[in-house]
C-alpha cells in the first residue's frame, strides 16, 4: 500500500526544465506525475517536444502565450488564471510570459516525467529566444 504524500510549493525550484522553466516537484504515482512550473518575468521558452509523455497544464497566476503546433497544424493560446490545455505526444510547444510577474501554472505527466532526455530541442518555435 502506497503511503499518503502531501506537501507545500517550494519557494525555491527544484530543476530547470529543458525548456528553460522552473520546476517544483509536486508529487508522483504509478501512472502520473504533477509538478508546479513558472516562467519569469519578460522570459520565453526553449521550443521543445516530448517522446513519451502527454501532459495538461492549468494555468494559476500572470499571463504569457502558448505555442502548439502539430505537423501543418499549429496555434497559439492566451494563457491566463484558469485556462487549461493539452499537450498530446509529439507537439512542438514553446511559451512565453506576456506579464510583470512570473507565469505559473500546474503540469500534470502521464506516464510520470521519466527524465531530461525526454524533451527534443526544436530548430524553431514561434518566438526568438
Amino acid at each position: 500500500m502506497r503511503r499518503f504524500e502531501s506537501g507545500l510549493v517550494s519557494e525555491d525550484y527544484d530543476s530547470l526544465a529543458p525548456d528553460g522553466s522552473e520546476i517544483r516537484l509536486l508529487h508522483q504515482v504509478e501512472g502520473a506525475s504533477v509538478v508546479h512550473c513558472a516562467l519569469p518575468v519578460g522570459a520565453v521558452s526553449v521550443p521543445v517536444k516530448h517522446r513519451t509523455v502527454e501532459e495538461i497544464w492549468y494555468f494559476l497566476a500572470g499571463r504569457g502565450q502558448v505555442w502548439r503546433a502539430q505537423g501543418d497544424r499549429e496555434e497559439v493560446l492566451d494563457a491566463r488564471a484558469g485556462v487549461s490545455l493539452t499537450i498530446p505526444l509529439g507537439t512542438g510547444f514553446q511559451f512565453r510570459n506576456t506579464r510583470a510577474v512570473p507565469l505559473e501554472f500546474l503540469i500534470a505527466t502521464t506516464p510520470p516525467w521519466p527524465g531530461e532526455d525526454e524533451a527534443v530541442l526544436l530548430d524553431a518555435g514561434r518566438w526568438p529566444l
